[in-house]
């Protein structure tokens, strides 16, 4: 719109040129309101860009402060079960110290009993109810002593999974930063664009000419010189609309090679790196493909529900769909 108005001042003073009827002091008057026109667009970029500076200030700091505040959670949780665990230990040495109390005492009464087998059927039949009354006496502590250790069990693994929770969501805040990383990067360069559309054109030429002979290289079934030249590709552009998707073909060339753990390391990079990524379903898959051919079951079910969940109707849910029925 600013650059409509630019037109329409300029224009009618071009023609009054033209027409020879333009004085030296319209001439100047036309020059200051290019020049002013020219400082305010260049402010408005200035004040663009800060804005955008500012925003991802404010939500990083927003990331930052909720995950200081999970990670005193998870200190403040360990902190309570390692002293609750001393607490038990103590109190079971105690238990424990007088079981061995009581069995000694029982001991002790079992050879008294033997003393008393010749004396009068009375006094036999006491220490016989005697001896009856601590036997119950210690089988209940036994019990009990068992009850608590069963306990203490069960609120170690819900200690366990609250920490595997929190890793996760950890690992989430680190997966929106990134975004949040991205984001700043194709704003920047949004803005950038505006100024050298024409030198964004011949960029974008040259992505695609280095990605697609990448690719190509790939498709031929030469899957070491495709893994050297997409690792090329993405140290030129690592933050360009096909970046995604040249992480997932390096993860494809060790996948097709049987090299599954350098396979799962190389999807997850493009999982973690872009999360909004076209191949985001087919890295999930693929990872949980690869850690079943390592024997890892668990990690490879996760992975598959995963892809379900979040890719209900993609081709990749089907195949996870499948590979579930047959692990069950």
């Amino acid at each position: 719109m600013k650059n409509i108005r630019v037109r329409n001042r300029i224009i009618p003073w071009i023609a009054l040129a033209i027409l020879g009827c333009a004085t030296a002091d319209d001439v100047r008057v036309l020059d200051a309101e290019i020049y002013e026109l020219q400082k305010q667009t260049n402010k408005d970029r200035d004040a663009y860009k800060n804005e955008l500076k500012n925003e991802l200030t404010v939500l990083k700091d927003s990331y930052k402060n909720e995950l200081t505040s999970i990670q005193k959670e998870v200190q403040k949780d360990i902190l309570a079960s390692q002293n609750e665990t001393r607490r038990l230990q103590a109190d079971l040495a105690l238990r424990h110290e007088n079981l061995q109390s009581e069995i000694r005492s029982l001991a002790t009464r079992v050879e008294e009993y033997k003393d008393f087998l010749n004396r009068p059927s009375k006094e036999i039949n006491r220490v016989k109810e005697d001896i009856a009354l601590r036997t119950r006496i210690l089988e209940e502590r036994g019990k009990a002593f068992e009850e608590k250790n069963r306990a203490q069990e069960e609120r170690s693994r819900a200690l366990e999974e609250r920490v595997r929770a929190l890793d996760e969501r950890l690992k989430a805040l680190d997966g929106k930063i990134n975004a949040m990383a991205s984001k700043q990067s194709e704003m920047e360069r949004a803005v950038s664009a505006r100024e050298a559309s024409g030198e964004t054109k011949g960029l974008l030429t040259r992505v695609e000419d280095l990605y697609r002979d990448a690719y190509e290289t790939f498709q031929r079934g030469d899957h070491e010189s495709a893994r050297r030249k997409f690792e090329g590709f993405l140290k030129q552009y690592p933050n360009t609309g096909l970046s995604d998707n040249a992480q997932f073909w390096i993860g494809e060339t060790y996948y097709l090679k049987k090299d599954f753990e350098k396979a799962i390391l190389e999807y997850e990079k493009m999982i973690t790196k872009y999360p909004d990524g076209d191949k985001m379903s087919a890295a999930l898959l693929k990872q949980g493909l690869a850690f079943l051919e390592l024997g890892d079951k668990t990690n490879a079910r996760n992975l598959f529900k995963r892809v379900i969940e979040r890719y209900p109707h993609s081709e990749q849910a089907e195949t996870a769909k499948k590979r579930l029925d047959t692990m069950k």
